[in-house]
């Protein structure tokens, strides 16, 4: 009788410790679970804040007027439009004293010498 209820005993021992060690490790795997969400919460919060500020940027004043002059090209009250033709631009971009081709560095040294 007394193995009897020893095996009993036992046995129950060790379901009750196979089941504390299973929700140990269920909690464990549960916490990194709630590192890793902790985590991604911080970094969208960081991203809110951005996006926030990013917001009260585009709201403001001087946003809409940069963007009215860049994409709309409006002006103030008392400014003057000026317009650069695109013969100006290229005039402007090709070098005229570099017309005059280079003598050659054999010739250069010709000349240096004789």
């Amino acid at each position: 009788m007394k193995k009897v209820l020893f095996f009993i005993i036992l046995a129950v021992s060790i379901m009750v410790i196979n089941n504390l060690i299973h929700s140990i490790y269920t909690l464990w795997q549960k916490h990194d679970l709630v590192t890793l969400a902790q985590k991604e919460l911080e970094r969208q919060k960081q991203e809110n804040q951005k996006l926030k500020s990013q917001l009260s940027y585009v709201q403001s004043q001087e946003f809409i007027e940069e963007q009215a002059r860049n994409k709309l090209f409006l002006i103030k009250p008392g400014e003057q439009e000026v317009l650069i033709s695109e013969d100006l631009i290229k005039g402007a971009s090709t070098p005229s004293a570099r017309t005059k081709k280079d003598d050659p560095n054999w010739r250069k040294w010709w000349s240096l010498f004789f």
